[in-house]
């Protein structure tokens, strides 16, 4: 979600590469990214009905079979429900959540019960990792761990700053982690998304060039990949991986 849908796209295609195009649906201002012909995420206008001071943001969606069951079960589990489930026409149904400590996250559904083909691991233009920054780990994991079947991965001591839990579904491939949020990061709990790209170098030399801003890295992390943190041009955070410096 953004202040500025036009500037945001033409970023966003040149940072990470993808190809962008109108969604199609009536009345709704909604542009639809790609890489290759696989859809991967969207970008729209900040809703008139947003909090005030609420700032341009990455939202992600987490794939169920029963979105009325699963809001249910994580209204029983301490969530707040913040959208209640809700069409799209011809395409899907969706709710939006914020879980116990106050981390936002959306649930989505398609009619046809079929998620769609995903891209190989590592493929240029995917979100490649989901982080948590947790109010509390272990609540969290146990939180997120009976919603989704989502099952532990490698743990990672970061020292003082404690434990980094991966995670992934049925034994598969990790494409997320969490942690405790330290207490030196001044905002509250919540979701970040690693976009994947070429060579990082290249990538954030590319964010600078089209006005967003690289707050950290480029820094190595365990499996030999690195990352950069960054904030586009109209304030909104994300990050980028790659396996190559």
């Amino acid at each position: 979600m953004t202040t500025d849908l036009t500037a945001a796209t033409n970023f966003y295609t040149e940072v990470v590469g993808w190809r962008a195009a109108d969604s199609g649906m009536a009345g709704f201002d909604y542009t639809l990214v790609y890489t290759g012909e696989q859809r991967v995420a969207g970008l729209m206008s900040m809703p008139e009905d947003a909090p005030p001071g609420m700032p341009p943001c990455w939202v992600g969606y987490i794939g169920v079979a029963d979105i009325d069951r699963t809001v249910a079960d994580l209204f029983e589990k301490g969530a707040a429900i913040i959208e209640q489930p809700r069409d799209i026409p011809g395409v899907g149904r969706f709710a939006v959540i914020a879980d116990p400590h106050g981390a936002v996250f959306s649930l989505f559904s398609t009619d046809d019960g079929d998620m769609g083909p995903q891209l190989p691991p590592g493929s240029n233009g995917q979100v490649g990792w989901n982080e948590l920054m947790a109010g509390d780990l272990d609540s969290a994991w146990s939180f997120y761990s009976s919603a989704f079947g989502w099952t532990r991965d490698m743990a990672v001591d970061m020292g003082g700053m404690g434990l980094y839990q991966t995670f992934g579904v049925d034994g598969g491939p990790a494409f997320g982690g969490m942690m405790t949020k330290p207490k030196d990061i001044p905002a509250p709990p919540h979701w970040g998304y690693y976009f994947t790209v070429d060579a990082i170098e290249a990538a954030a030399e590319r964010v600078k060039a089209h006005g967003g801003q690289v707050l950290m890295g480029p820094m190595e992390v365990p499996g030999s990949s690195w990352i950069i943190n960054c904030i586009d041009p109209q304030g909104a955070h994300f990050n980028l991986v790659s396996m190559k410096r």
